[in-house]
């Protein structure tokens, strides 16, 4: 990996030296820089024509807050359930995907600039999307992401970096805070009629609320854009990341709720962590003929991942793949055809952990996974107000497996595990608009996911596992009305062999299990109230009904993890000169820890507020402050069969916290 970097530093250097050309002002005197909002319209425009749950968050969303993870920016985003666990490490899941994961995700796609950064085999880490990045994402959750090839149940969320047309000049952000937290971020942009670079860098260092949670980064990330002729078009992307962090590890629920700073000695001793090195390149050439519109694409992706824990996980991995996206935009009919493939190797080690080094090598294996999909929609308007939609999805994944050496079955050693999987998802929708500003939508659906190889166990033969399938049925409206910004989806998914991990012990190399039938339903509802140009007030609710129906082990209980009502609500006072916005998150009923629904968490009430002024033209200060009364409370569990007094599967909400930064655009 080390050496992949340097191979790619004059790429690096070219793109930074690119971007910080200095603009050629139409105006001498402007000294502001102008973020257009095109890239927002463009996805705002898309998400409209969406018969199912999507929203759009802006970077002026999140902008007065200590932005650190996706928890900071999707908070508001209506279904999205996110939860702490600690630093940058924070549970995501949309209408409970992967929700027995108790690390790393598993159930979503998740893409930076239209290119997913999950693995071949769909597992990945989230840490490297760096929120502070970004123009805007867009979150579709469920069947709706199918636009960008996703087929999982959670759906996709895409971040989206500006360019230079969209950030031109330069851009300074820092922020401090509590726990001896520094954040510093600056970007350049730069465009002339065929060229356009933007480029930005960020470090990061903290040491954490709790103990063994010190945490530091450096990260760029760049684009050029050509402009070849009217119809042809390219952008090159690159990402680099070098991200070093310790982990705490969960806690018994005692410790949890009354010494929630504590790391467990076993932790410590074994110094966990969770090292990431990677880098990411990605081209994009568009060809645009009006009503058609073609985009092709490869990505490579390249990562080294240092991960002691148990034992010290030691990971090299290439991913790489392709992709194009055809759409055509009729009078009547409007269609998408696409089609994406993915290739990943990783050489898998782990080592006996001799505090937080590599002791003796106990396994070694090489692991192959491919993932291909094509995908389709064709929306017809057989009237102005109603847009009829069909589509679906084939994909099929491949997982192999070469045990090089297994430490404790030598017997093992050269043998091969393979896993084959494919399926089709179809979809059908219609969408109604009865007014401007008013839409109303329905779907059905399949989606379909297939073990990676955390599921399937880093054993000669694999665990005999299915692709995790669901039908889903959604239906909601969106819309404006006066003061009135709604967003309101009901869905129920009924699942056959959903992939449910649990927490029996770090020496068992699998621990997921398909289920018999469950049942996913739900409410995402997002109320916005705009009272004046002073005071708006922005609400979230989440309603999630997860359970077993008719298992033999556990009848009809409630899966764990996901409590049952979430709500979160802001109140911002004041203009962009000077404001503030208190806020709440309220979870009134803590979730099931165990599938025997035997032991719960208690709800908690969480208090922060932020706020905001103009200090001068094109400086602005902000504040951020969490957990204002110190509240003890459980955020996130990781999913047990049994849980006693002494399970430490627990992980507490954030410590409060005070941090305050400046943002310079020139």
């Amino acid at each position: 990996m080390t050496n992949l970097i340097h191979r790619g530093a004059p790429l690096l250097a070219l793109v930074t030296c690119i971007a910080a050309i200095p603009a050629h002002a139409e105006e001498a005197d402007s000294t502001i820089i102008v973020t257009a909002p095109q890239l927002t319209n463009e996805a705002e425009e898309r998400a409209a024509k969406t018969a199912g749950g999507t929203d759009v968050v802006s970077h002026e969303d999140y902008a007065d807050k200590s932005i650190v993870s996706l928890r900071d920016t999707l908070a508001f985003s209506p279904g999205v359930y996110v939860q702490p666990r600690y630093g940058q490490e924070v549970r995501i899941s949309i209408r409970g995907s992967g929700l027995s994961r108790g690390y790393h995700m598993r159930g979503l796609t998740l893409l930076q600039d239209g290119v997913p950064i999950n693995h071949a085999d769909d597992n990945g880490d989230f840490q490297e999307l760096e929120p502070i990045f970004f123009d805007h994402l867009e979150v579709y959750r469920g069947s709706n992401a199918l636009r960008f090839g996703s087929g999982t149940l959670g759906g996709a969320i895409n971040g989206v970096t500006p360019t230079g047309r969209t950030a031109e000049g330069i851009y300074l952000r820092g922020d401090v805070g509590s726990f001896d937290s520094v954040r510093g971020l600056v970007s350049a942009g730069v465009a002339t009629d065929r060229v356009d670079a933007w480029g930005a860098i960020s470090a990061d260092t903290s040491d954490g609320d709790r103990d063994h949670l010190k945490r530091k980064s450096v990260r760029f990330n760049g684009n050029v854009g050509m402009r070849f002729s009217d119809v042809v078009s390219n952008r090159l992307y690159v990402s680099v990341n070098s991200i070093d962090q310790q982990l705490p590890s969960a806690l018994t629920m005692e410790q949890a709720l009354t010494t929630p700073r504590l790391a467990t000695a076993g932790t410590i001793a074994g110094d966990h962590g969770r090292d990431v090195d990677s880098i990411r390149i990605q081209n994009r050439t568009r060809f645009d003929w009006g009503a058609v519109k073609l985009d092709v694409g490869a990505f490579v992706n390249a990562k080294s991942l240092y991960h002691p824990i148990f034992e010290v996980v030691d990971q090299e991995g290439l991913d790489r793949g392709g992709y194009f996206r055809l759409d055509y935009a009729g009078d009547i009919v409007e269609a998408t055809f696409g089609g994406e493939l993915r290739v990943g190797d990783i050489r898998a080690k782990r080592f006996v952990n001799r505090g937080g080094k590599r002791g003796a090598l106990r396994v070694n294996a090489d692991q192959h996974a491919r993932a291909a999909s094509l995908y389709g929609e064709v929306r017809v308007r057989p009237v102005a107000e109603l847009t009829l939609i069909a589509g679906g999805i084939y994909a099929d994944g491949k997982r192999r497996q070469v045990m090089n050496f297994n430490a404790s079955d030598p017997a093992q050693n050269g043998t091969v595990g393979r896993a084959d999987f494919d399926a089709f998802s179809p979809k059908v929708g219609l969408l109604f608009e009865p007014s401007a500003g008013v839409q109303f939508y329905a779907n059905y659906s399949r989606s379909v996911e297939f073990p990676g190889f955390i599921e399937l166990g880093q054993v000669a033969a694999f665990v005999p596992l299915d692709a995790q399938r669901a039908w889903t049925a959604e239906v909601g409206t969106r819309g404006r009305s006066g003061p009135l910004n709604w967003d309101v989806t009901y869905y129920r998914s009924t699942i056959k062999g959903e992939l449910l991990q649990f927490d029996i012990g770090p020496d068992i190399p699998a621990s997921t299990f398909n289920a018999g039938r469950t049942l996913h339903e739900g409410v995402e509802a997002a109320l916005e109230f705009q009272a004046a140009e002073w005071l708006k007030l922005r609400q979230v609710y989440t309603y999630s009904n997860f359970r077993f129906r008719n298992d033999t082990q556990f009848g009809d209980n409630r899966l764990p993890v996901v409590p049952k009502h979430v709500y979160r609500a802001e109140l911002r006072v004041g203009s962009d000169a000077l404001h503030i916005a208190p806020n709440l998150e309220w979870v009134p009923d803590g979730p099931f820890a165990d599938y025997r629904n035997r032991v719960s968490t208690p709800g908690y009430a969480l208090i922060g507020v932020t706020g905001g002024a103009t200090i001068a033209q094109g400086i602005d200060a902000f504040v951020d402050v969490r957990n204002i009364i110190g509240k003890k409370a459980i955020g996130d569990i990781s999913a047990a069969i049994a849980v006693t007094s002494t399970s430490a599967i627990y992980y507490p909400v954030e410590r409060r916290a005070i941090s305050a930064g400046i943002r310079a655009r020139f």
